[in-house]
């Protein structure tokens, strides 16, 4: 393709060590790397856009990434073009040309999160950069009788850390639930938009009712009540994925 054209792609990363998603002015963003590595690739400036700009700590899958570029390479051979420009946790799946209208984080209709918590009556150092490491055992029953509340359109504003942008708290959530595989308790959610750090308050809470801290009735107390304060303590970053980004087909 000749002339100027949208880029959509797909990167990975594990966000341990480094301050989110966002360009950084000091420490370092995935997202400037990212933009370094195309920029050279391609021989131009690069100047990107995400679906969502991940905290401090937080990993991705599928994050989905949008630019401009007038690069004759086809868009099938960046990821080999930009493998040895990238560190080694961060990585480029797949790119194609889209409409020039398209925007990786206005035209999202949906985002799925993962949150892995770990049952660790000993401490598990090979489990603590990608998992809540907890002492108690969780009731995987309670935790999903809790998380079935989430499921529907909902004001979230108890689960909602200051910083937000100011938008309408109220979202819809069209999954919501935990599995388990050993020690492993995965949750799983998907909605049409998230607060700041929404999901990691629900996963703190949910593990709260999980443990006996709470009874379901006062997860929904503290949902119905819109107060941040009522929620208590957000789960770590570590455990926190972005696993897929939907779009209009």
């Amino acid at each position: 393709m000749t002339g100027r054209h949208t880029v959509k792609a797909v990167v990975a990363y594990d966000g341990t060590d480094y301050q989110g998603f966002q360009r950084q002015t000091r420490g370092r963003g995935i997202q400037q790397i990212l933009e370094q590595a195309l920029s050279t690739a391609l021989r131009e400036p690069i100047l990107i856009k995400a679906a969502g700009r991940t905290d401090a700590g937080v990993h991705a899958l599928g994050q989905v990434i949008s630019f401009a570029t007038s690069s004759p390479i086809p868009p099938e051979n960046y990821r080999r073009a930009v493998a040895h420009l990238l560190p080694k946790d961060i990585a480029l799946r797949e790119a194609e040309n889209v409409p020039d209208t398209f925007h990786a984080r206005f035209d999202a209709v949906d985002k799925t999160y993962r949150y892995e918590v770990d049952y660790s009556p000993l401490p598990d150092p090979c489990a603590q950069r990608y998992a809540w490491l907890i002492r108690e055992e969780p009731s995987l029953e309670a935790m999903n009788e809790a998380a079935a509340l989430l499921v529907g359109t909902h004001d979230f504003s108890a689960f909602q850390n200051h910083g937000s942008q100011e938008t309408s708290p109220v979202r819809t959530m069209y999954e919501a639930h935990w599995d388990q595989v050993g020690n492993r308790y995965f949750f799983t959610i998907r909605g049409n938009g998230f607060l700041y750090r929404m999901v990691r308050n629900l996963v703190g809470c949910l593990v709260k009712v999980g443990t006996g801290k709470w009874s379901v009735a006062d997860f929904a107390a503290v949902m119905a009540s819109r107060d941040r304060k009522q929620a208590g303590m957000a789960a770590p970053a570590c455990g926190l994925f972005l696993m897929h980004v939907s779009y209009p087909k």
